[in-house]
């Protein structure tokens, strides 16, 4: 089994996830078990489209559920890093990919939440690829579909939320 990755996160974002979590998992669920419940007394589950959307809903709400634990179980809470002119989590990067400039967060979606800021993974293939470097490095990565995508790092910010 893998091993969890630890997520940074500001506090102001730890603090939106854990307000979301706790509405999911308090109220959320009893809302919805509530709707289930009323629909199920509205007779044959089989054609009862109140029923299934609802069970579909629980299910993408316990998923989120999950995801938030765990989200949250592993996040680093604390301060943007200082930029270094080197890449790390929690850094905007600017980058030259394949012929094109880019300006993105490296880190969590969830951190990200509410700005304007392309997000990218530390664990996708661009992150794993630049992760470490230094203003006007360059490198390369393969895309999903193959490709091979040339990439020079222009500047590391601090990333202000």
């Amino acid at each position: 089994m893998a091993e969890p990755t630890q997520t940074w996160l500001t506090q102001d974002a730890y603090d939106r996830l854990k307000a979301e979590l706790d509405e999911l998992s308090g109220p959320g669920r009893k809302d919805i078990a509530a709707r289930i419940e009323a629909a199920r007394e509205e007779g044959d589950l089989k054609e009862n489209g109140g029923y299934h959307a609802a069970k579909d809903e629980q299910g993408k709400m316990e998923a989120r559920i999950r995801d938030l634990e765990e989200l949250l179980k592993h996040a680093v809470v604390g301060e943007a890093p200082e930029a270094s002119g080197v890449v790390e989590v929690g850094t905007v990067v600017t980058a030259e990919i394949f012929g094109d400039e880019e300006r993105f967060l490296l880190g969590s979606r969830e951190l990200a939440d509410g700005s304007d800021l392309d997000v990218y993974s530390a664990e996708s293939p661009l992150g794993l690829a630049i992760i470490g470097m230094g203003i006007g490095d360059e490198t390369s990565y393969v895309a999903p579909n193959g490709n091979q995508i040339p990439v020079k790092i222009l500047a590391v910010d601090t990333y202000t939320g």
